[in-house]
């Protein structure tokens, strides 16, 4: 009954924050993936609290041929409105006598591979948020690709939530769409190295200075949606 309340609370917390997703996974199997993280500290906390919000459609509806400067301030105070929730739940947690570790939602550690401290799409998928889909992002049923997400590990006692078991099935929606040919219909077969090239001529075309597209995840709005 201690994981459940616990559960509901930083859930409600995370909600009346702004952040509609929420999800638990167990971090054991997530482990050897993650990177510049104390194996000391890491180790003493089992939880990971994976958060996400819906990004504007208004804003994504209006990307046509690539990243638009509105989208890329969007995109930057999202990653930063989540790094405050993930704060503000982490002083929470921590008030209640545990222990919490708030991870960036969009810092590169690897900057040869693309890489942060973790895979938040990863620990997502294992919290219920959602599938990897062909175009390597998670997709959430709902909201499809228009999220961003971040992660908290924990020892707070938490109520572990179930993966779904489901797929991108017959949609193709991204495939069409991606000017680098990267997404496939396997999403193993999916071309990292190709949506990075791609991504880094959009950036130096569009004045743009982050590595995002925006294409692939305006075409995916989520399955449960009117």
């Amino acid at each position: 009954m201690v994981d459940t309340a616990n559960y509901e609370s930083l859930k409600g917390l995370s909600h009346d924050l702004g952040a509609l997703l929420f999800g638990v996974a167990r971090v054991e199997a997530l482990r050897e993936s993650f990177l510049s993280l104390s194996s000391q500290g890491i180790e003493r906390l089992p939880y990971a609290i994976s958060l996400g919000v819906h990004l504007s459609d208004r804003i994504l509806e209006d990307i046509q041929d690539g990243p638009t400067p509105l989208y890329f301030f969007h995109y930057q105070r999202v990653n930063i409105f989540l790094d405050e929730v993930a704060l503000r739940i982490t002083f929470q947690i921590q008030n209640q006598g545990f222990d919490a570790l708030p991870i960036p939602a969009s810092q590169v550690i690897d900057w040869e591979g693309q890489r942060g401290h973790l895979s938040h799409k990863h620990v997502a998928k294992e919290a219920g948020l959602g599938w990897i889909g062909r175009n390597n992002l998670l997709i959430n049923p709902k909201f499809g690709a228009r999220i961003r997400l971040v992660t908290i590990l924990t020892d707070i006692p938490l109520t572990i939530d179930e993966p779904i078991k489901r797929d991108c099935g017959r949609c193709r929606n991204c495939i069409p769409v991606c000017p680098a040919g990267a997404i496939v219909k396997e999403p193993l077969e999916f071309d990292h190295i190709g949506c990075y090239e791609w991504i880094k001529a959009f950036c130096r075309k569009h004045n743009i200075r982050q590595n995002i597209c925006g294409l692939c995840i305006k075409v995916c709005p989520g399955v449960e949606r009117p």
